[in-house]
């Protein structure tokens, strides 16, 4: 039959010709299935059935291939199953389809039976019958088959695909095979299969999952290099990135991008807005959930969970009732144990028409959706419901614990109020918190300085019978924090006295707080008594203990401790070796603080600026300003860039030995290193120009620092006064001391000190008493000053008014100086 005469048959309604020649009904399947005319091909396979006509093999191919196509599952089965049972083996093309249209429709055990009978009969597969499988291992996690397979198939040389290869990057994803999925993109791009948009998604997920955000953008952004179209999915893939990455504004934007394709979808809004709550922007997440509201976006489990909490945490109770009453209405929710705890929890005195009988006979309560509702009616102030809810979370399975650790939610974000009113509630119930639960309490209030609070959270369990190192180490910790080093000592004595014993960590507190507050007997007593007891002390103790003996001058018991610490086998920190420096340094044990250094480096201990810098301080006071410079240099050396206080202490080194060239070089280095000059550094500035006299220099320097905006101190000025006067040029002291008075400084004792000196040394009796004449009254009574004030007077021939000065000092009980002299540079000269 011509192409012509067969078209035209099809299109008569009678199927009469058919009794005449029934081959050329197997002859017209053929046809009708090229042109994709599937319903044709049934309808003559149904009379060809009926007229009992025996089909070929590739009549069987062709009307399965129609009866899927059309929907004809069952007998599609039906007919592969006559096909094989009349002796005609099926073709891959077959077999493929089957297993195709088994996978997605989720008949596992069907598709691997085919799969089966398919090897029997010793038939290849194809790639798109292994891509059919598998997706089916994929969607079952059957995933060492599916990679079973993908190695048949390099041992049988079938070529993967695009679609393959994508899989495969997806299952070593869910097997966290990282590496081989990444190996396996690269491959699919080498082989110059990748181009669909899924792939490269695909990928994407894989890094996101993997934790690597930034390898998940660099996908997409190479994706877009491709001129790849971004659907939908890509911007949802692409928004989880950057919520992954709380890059906000990147994040709104992709939003708002996917908004433009329709309406977001329920896992996108809960991303989003999972990002504004991480970001503690909860005034755009409630402005985002009105929105999403607004626009209808369908609410899932997920996002209703994250909504609620929203709703919860700002004590947002009538939103929240508000979207219990809008959900209530859809099926999905209906058999939700966390929406039907909060709906129960919200509209408990009333019998809704919402719930059935069903709904109103659930028992069992969801935890979180417990502990929501209370954060919710915490935060409104709702005592009566946060009663009744607290009762119900404390009957379930650890529900004392997760209140507790509630609380210590409430704590962490400083909202002392929500925890005080929950653990208000708790012991009026009769539970005991836990005991760390009560210490962070305390010290949530000590942070903020509501001693008053903290005492009484403490005397609440004070008499509890369970003794709790925790809860006192707190309290102690709290009167430290408060300035109450009193409170402190005596809070420890009483747990001494009950035979109780506080960790290192509180005995570090205690003589921390006796230390600053000048209470250096009583600290040494506690470090002789912790080291009689079995008290194990940490690095951290010994520093303490070591530093408070240090500040209390005791250098000899501050090194014994380092002593004891090492005989312990304790390893000494950066920190002891620092202070163990200014121990020997103070102590003028050069060589040891030396010693001290080099053993932080020998230990392998990373030196910071304070160990270096504290030696050169030691280095300079000892005069060793080569030692000290070479110190500075290698620390540079080593990668640690002087700061402030290390550019000042080395400008010191320079000063105190009037290497004023090497001062201004320091000066200029550090403002280069972005370190502005503070008061300190002029004054070394000032100190090296006096030491080399250079003393215009050095008034030139205080005028600059003024200029600057940097006030001058009596310091400044006394350096300058004290070279000026040493010199004999006593005008020019006066005139400086003018300067300093118009610069609106009160001169301090040293200043007046100074001119004092200066007029008696160079004989300047008259001016001396006026000088004297002037600050008497003014100044606190002074040995010195009163003394010169004597030898002045006598040395005038004013007996009288030395007597008076005499009388007065004794009368004070400070004793004369004898050994003053008038004009004692000038004989010297």
């Amino acid at each position: 039959m011509g192409k012509l005469e067969r078209s035209s048959w099809l299109k008569r309604p009678s199927w009469r010709c058919l009794k005449q020649d029934v081959s050329r009904m197997k002859l017209l399947v053929v046809p009708c299935s090229k042109k994709s005319l599937h319903g044709k091909v049934v309808e003559i396979w149904r009379q060809m059935v009926d007229k009992r006509v025996a089909p070929n093999s590739f009549t069987y191919t062709v009307v399965i291939s129609s009866l899927v196509k059309q929907g004809f599952h069952e007998e599609a089965f039906r007919t592969f199953t006559e096909m094989k049972d009349v002796g005609f083996v099926p073709e891959e093309v077959t077999y493929s389809l089957l297993i195709s249209l088994s996978t997605k429709s989720g008949s596992r055990d069907k598709a691997l039976r085919l799969y089966e009978d398919m090897r029997s009969q010793r038939i290849v597969p194809s790639n798109y019958t292994c891509a059919s499988l598998l997706t089916l291992y994929y969607k079952n996690q059957d995933y060492s088959k599916a990679l079973s397979l993908f190695l048949e198939m390099e041992r049988r040389k079938i070529v993967a695909d695009e679609v393959i290869y994508g899989l495969l990057i997806r299952i070593y994803g869910k097997l966290g095979l990282y590496e081989d999925a990444q190996k396996t993109f690269e491959e699919t791009e080498r082989l110059g299969l990748l181009s669909d948009e899924k792939t490269y998604l695909t990928m994407a997920q894989v890094h996101l999952n993997s934790g690597h955000v930034e390898k998940a953008l660099k996908v997409i952004e190479l994706m877009k290099s491709k001129n790849i179209w971004f659907s939908r999915f890509a911007y949802i893939v692409l928004l989880q990135c950057y919520s992954m990455k709380e890059d906000l504004n990147s994040a709104e934007v992709t939003f708002e991008a996917l908004s433009k394709t329709g309406l977001p979808d329920t896992g996108s809004c809960n991303d989003m807005l999972k990002l504004y709550v991480r970001l503690g922007m909860m005034e755009k997440a409630k402005h985002f959930v009105a929105q999403i509201r607004k626009d209808k976006v369908d609410f899932d489990e997920e996002l209703y969970k994250t909504v609620m909490r929203v709703y919860c945490k700002e004590g947002m109770l009538r939103e929240a009732e508000q979207l219990l009453e809008m959900l209530g209405t859809e099926k999905s929710f209906k058999d939700n144990q966390f929406f039907q705890t909060c709906f129960r929890t919200v509209f408990d005195n009333r019998v809704d028409e919402q719930l059935d009988e069903k709904d109103l006979a659930f028992d069992h309560l969801d935890t979180m959706a417990l502990v929501l509702m209370l954060n919710l009616y915490v935060a409104d102030v709702n005592s009566k419901k946060t009663e009744e809810i607290l009762k119900l979370l404390l009957a379930t399975a650890g529900g004392l614990s997760i209140v507790n650790q509630l609380i210590n939610n409430f704590i962490r974000e400083g909202d002392a109020l929500k925890a005080e009113t929950l653990t208000g509630q708790l012991i009026k119930l009769g539970c005991r918190l836990e005991a760390a639960t009560i210490a962070s309490l305390i010290s949530l209030y000590a942070k903020q300085h509501k001693l008053k609070k903290a005492q009484e959270v403490f005397a609440a369990v004070l008499d509890s019978p369970t003794y709790e190192k925790i809860i006192y180490r707190s309290m102690i910790d709290a009167y430290a924090k408060c300035g109450k080093p009193e409170e402190v000592y005596s809070l420890y004595k009483q747990v001494a006295e009950k035979g109780h014993d506080l960790d290192a960590v509180a005995i570090s507190i205690v003589v921390n707080a006796l230390t600053r507050s000048g209470k250096h007997q009583e600290a040494e007593n506690i470090i002789h008594k912790s080291f009689e007891g079995s008290l194990e002390l940490d690095t951290v103790a010994y520093n303490t203990f070591i530093k408070a003996m240090l500040v209390a001058g005791k250098l000899h018991f501050a090194s014994s401790i380092y002593d004891r610490m090492l005989s312990l086998g304790i390893s000494p920190s950066i920190q002891t070796y620092n202070t163990m420096i200014s121990v020997y340094g103070r102590g003028r044990k050069l060589d040891k603080a030396v010693e001290m250094f080099n053993a932080a480096q020998s230990m392998g201990l990373t030196l910071d600026e304070k160990a270096y810098m504290n030696l050169i301080s030691y280095y300079g006071k000892a005069g060793k300003r080569h030692e000290a410079s070479q110190l500075f240099n290698k620390m540079q050396e080593e990668g640690i860039k002087p700061g402030m206080v290390s550019y000042n202490i080395m400008s010191n080194v320079y000063a105190t030995a009037g290497l004023y060239l090497e001062v201004v070089e320091l000066f200029q280095a550090m403002q280069r290193d972005g370190c502005s000059p503070d008061s300190f550094t002029y004054l070394s500035l000032v100190r090296g120009y006096t030491k080399g006299l250079k003393y215009t220099e050095a008034e030139e320097t205080i005028d600059s620092m003024q200029k600057r905006g940097i006030p001058p101190s009596c310091a400044h000025f006394n350096l300058l006064l004290s070279a000026l006067a040493k010199a004999g040029l006593i005008v020019e002291a006066e005139r400086v001391y003018k300067k300093l008075l118009t610069a609106g400084l009160y001169p301090d004792l040293a200043c007046n000190q100074t001119m004092l000196r200066g007029y008696m040394d160079y004989g300047y009796v008259e001016e001396g008493i006026k000088f004297f004449e002037r600050i008497f009254g003014s100044v606190e009574a002074d040995r010195f000053i009163m003394s010169a004030a004597v030898l002045f007077y006598k040395s005038s021939g004013r007996d009288l008014k030395a007597e008076g000065v005499l009388n007065s000092m004794n009368s004070l009980g400070i004793p004369i100086l004898n050994d003053l002299e008038v004009g004692l540079k000038l004989k010297t000269s």
